[in-house]
């Protein structure tokens, strides 16, 4: 099956508030976050609240060769005052953001991301990111999950969108 991915484009992205699961994992183990998504779901009926969107993976802190510090997380239709057990509230900041959607495996998400990461440096865009101990901290970096793996069960044909913030002065 040929892959589809659209040319990245810059778009503006409004606040919106969700819930999320944190954890500490590596390049390895990131798959097993994905398991919280229905912890979320759950929570979400649980408290009469609507997802607003498709769940997501938002990247808080990366180093590839050691340890992601990596939220599950759910888009709500209003925001959430306080944690609950693991369980804790948050918002997606508004801004720019460099998006592209990609069809086929989550394995190849690294060589799109490292495509988005290229072309925004070609195209003179700065990420919203800095150092921190313990690697790169993101200021809004997210793996959106389009497809609904309980509807298509084949990873192949899964449809995930990329979204990275980037400042907000504007290309260098």
């Amino acid at each position: 099956m040929e892959r589809r991915r659209a040319e990245p484009v810059v778009v503006e992205r409004p606040e919106v508030p969700y819930v999320g699961i944190a954890a500490r994992v590596t390049t390895a183990s990131l798959a097993s976050l994905a398991g919280r998504f229905d912890d979320l779901f759950a929570w979400a009926e649980a408290h009469s609240l609507t997802p607003t969107g498709p769940p997501f993976f938002r990247y808080r802190v990366i180093d590839m060769e050691r340890e992601l510090l990596v939220e599950a997380g759910l888009p709500l239709d209003e925001p959430v005052a306080q944690a609950d057990g693991d369980v804790t509230p948050d918002v997606l900041p508004a801004g720019r953001y460099v998006v592209t959607t990609h069809v086929g495996h989550p394995d190849e998400l690294v060589q799109v991301t490292a495509d988005v990461l290229a072309w925004a440096e070609a195209h003179g865009e700065a990420w919203d990111r800095w150092p921190v101990e313990g690697g790169e901290a993101w200021g809004c970096r997210l793996e959106l999950m389009l497809t609904d793996p309980r509807v298509e069960p084949d990873m192949s044909r899964w449809e995930t969108q990329l979204a990275f913030r980037i400042v907000d002065d504007g290309p260098r």
